[in-house]
């Protein structure tokens, strides 16, 4: 089919995808309840097609059959938003005490504008696509749960290729951007528990100072992955809260403190050694002071890595459907993490940025996703949904 007649359409549908993206920006949810958000979800396309919803989490999945047999395609978009009390001045904001930081809102509107092209248009399908809307991408793992509860199996076969966009605040406006292998980091928590004895602030020499300790440590981790981790392998390691005493009084060496941080890998042994060199290392850095630490792990995202056939894919067909400006490569990976690393685990297909920043602001001033502040251009909202259905369209042939 001509992809340039995609976008046609798809603009037509422009002033309404806004429109519900507006309305979902204004009732966020969080983590993989997201029971207002699906409704609107179901609203908006759940007459498209075959719709098969998720066990004890708001996810569905909704095959929409071609008029000609085939393979199928997976088209992926989450729906979650952040604990974060969002300060944009926007005229629809959020006031619920959560916030679609990160863009999904956009990303639900270009999955519903996606499923509306492909089902417009399915008597050229010679296949089935799967539009995944998807909980839970902030941490709470929802793409593997929608996998281990074979969300991606509804049309009786795995499917042979997946695509996902994501909406990026500090991101030229309408700019896709991507790369081969690895696109992105594996992202989890580490919780550290340092313990000593209390005492008397007037007497530390009594006592067994786990506040001492815990700075200690922090201060060295650093050297210590500069100087144990492949500087061509990179890990990151920010610690993101600190719980030490308590406010009402300062002469009291407390019995207990502890830290998070975020912990970031990209590759599998980068992953694999953070879980066993640095526990070890803050082990025996409290055993030299006479305390102890506990550490653990929450589970992390895998390493995203993108396709290279899906990639190629990608490329070409967005600089066919918009320009060759419209489309770059990354150099680089990013740090962030991503569960539809999950997906392109199990399915090869490939991830995407599409520049989103906020007109008529001046580069400095752009807040980054996950700020309270960040803002997004919604006019991307049908180039974003024209490009997820022609790559289907494209793979399916």
């Amino acid at each position: 089919m001509d992809y340039q007649d995609l976008v046609s359409e798809a603009h037509k549908h422009q002033d309404d995808l806004i429109k519900v993206r507006r309305e979902l920006h204004q009732i966020p949810e969080f983590g993989l309840d997201l029971p207002q958000t699906l409704a609107v979800v179901l609203r908006e396309v759940g007459d498209l097609g075959e719709v098969t919803l998720g066990k004890d989490m708001t996810a569905a999945s909704i095959l929409i059959r071609g008029s000609q047999p085939g393979p199928t395609v997976l088209l992926r978009a989450d729906m979650d938003a952040l604990a974060v009390n969002e300060d944009t001045g926007l005229d629809f904001s959020s006031t619920n005490g959560y916030m679609h930081a990160c863009g999904h809102d956009l990303h639900i509107a270009m999955g519903i504008g996606a499923a509306r092209l492909v089902a417009a248009n399915k008597d050229k399908l010679k296949g089935n696509v799967i539009m995944f809307f998807q909980p839970g991408e902030e941490g709470h793992d929802g793409a593997g749960v929608m996998l281990s509860q074979n969300m991606h199996m509804v049309s009786g076969e795995k499917p042979i290729a997946a695509y996902g966009l994501h909406v990026f605040s500090q991101g030229k406006s309408g700019v896709f951007s991507s790369k081969k292998d690895t696109m992105m980091a594996s992202a989890g928590d580490m919780y550290v528990t340092i313990k000593g004895r209390g005492g008397h602030g007037s007497m530390p020499w009594n006592a067994k100072d786990p506040v001492t300790g815990m700075v200690e440590i922090l201060s060295s981790v650093q050297s210590f992955i500069a100087k144990n981790f492949d500087a061509l392998d990179p890990i990151v390691l920010n610690v993101g809260w600190i719980k030490a005493g308590n406010d009402h009084t300062t002469n009291i060496v407390p019995e207990e403190v502890s830290f998070g941080a975020t912990v970031r890998s990209f590759s599998k042994k980068g992953y694999e050694d953070t879980r066993t060199l640095i526990p070890n290392f803050i082990t025996k850095m409290a055993e030299a002071m006479g305390l102890t630490a506990e550490v653990s792990f929450s589970p992390a995202t895998k390493v995203l890595i993108n396709d290279h056939a899906a990639i190629d894919r990608v490329e070409r067909v967005a600089k066919s459907m918009f320009s060759e400006a419209r489309y770059q490569t990354m150099p680089q990976p990013i740090p962030g993490g991503e569960d539809f690393a999950s997906i392109v685990e199990e399915i090869p297909g490939a991830f995407v940025f599409l520049g989103a920043a906020y007109p008529n602001t001046p580069e400095n001033e752009l807040q980054a996703n996950h700020s309270n502040k960040a803002k997004y251009d919604d006019s991307v909202l049908a180039d974003g949904a024209a490009l997820l259905a022609a790559l289907a369209f494209d793979v399916l042939g």
